[in-house]
């Protein structure tokens, strides 16, 4: 998964690139802003949890009311395992309920490659597209932790984009396509990433 995430980086540079020397409607940004995260499986407490992101972007508008735009976005996640999550993972064979009722933040280095269609008025862009993302760390406190998250995710982004002359407003909806579950799990329901995204950032 990190092999194919890297070889994406190269390819989103080398599009990017390509673009810059074919149009001059290209833009740079930052953003950042809130997380509303949650892990959807056996084993985790259902409700959004607070988090944050931060990153950058291209954008490359390649008609007057289409464009594209990716991103490269640091994303970190909340989620708490419910009062029997023991019963769902346990590295031991173990029922240790130390594991329950526990905190976990998942961070996530991620690229988003985005449709920006223009809705009515140039300022206004519905945005689509996959996200790829790599787990950069898991902080946590249950046992056997490493083992319980695979190494990377592919999503969908569906949302809405603002554009003022500077500033810039989003809003989006990210669900998980892949079951991001590792070993030593006692169930087989698939553990699948969803959050809402609400970001700022400055166009350059």
């Amino acid at each position: 998964m990190k092999k194919l995430f890297l070889a994406i980086a190269v390819l989103s540079v080398t599009a990017v690139s390509t673009a810059n020397a074919q149009t001059r409607f290209l833009r740079f940004g930052l953003k950042g802003g809130a997380n509303l995260g949650k892990l959807d499986g056996q084993g985790y407490k259902d409700g959004f949890n607070l988090g944050y992101h931060l990153g950058g972007f291209a954008q490359v508008n390649l008609t007057k009311g289409f464009g594209v735009q990716g991103e490269l976005i640091f994303s970190s996640n909340s989620v708490k395992t419910t009062s029997d999550f023991s019963q769902v993972y346990n590295p031991d064979n173990l029922n240790d309920p130390a594991n329950n009722n526990k905190k976990i933040k998942l961070n996530y280095l991620s690229i988003p490659l985005l449709a920006n269609i223009s809705l009515g008025s140039p300022r206004i862009k519905l945005q689509v597209g996959p996200q790829f993302s790599a787990l950069v760390s898991d902080k946590n406190v249950f046992k056997g932790a490493n083992d319980a998250f695979k190494g990377g995710d592919v999503s969908g982004v569906a949302g809405l984009w603002l554009q003022l002359p500077i500033i810039n407003i989003s809003a989006r909806y990210i669900v998980g396509f892949t079951d991001v579950k590792g070993v030593n799990t006692l169930n087989t329901d698939n553990w699948k990433n969803q959050s809402i995204q609400l970001g700022v950032g400055v166009t350059l």
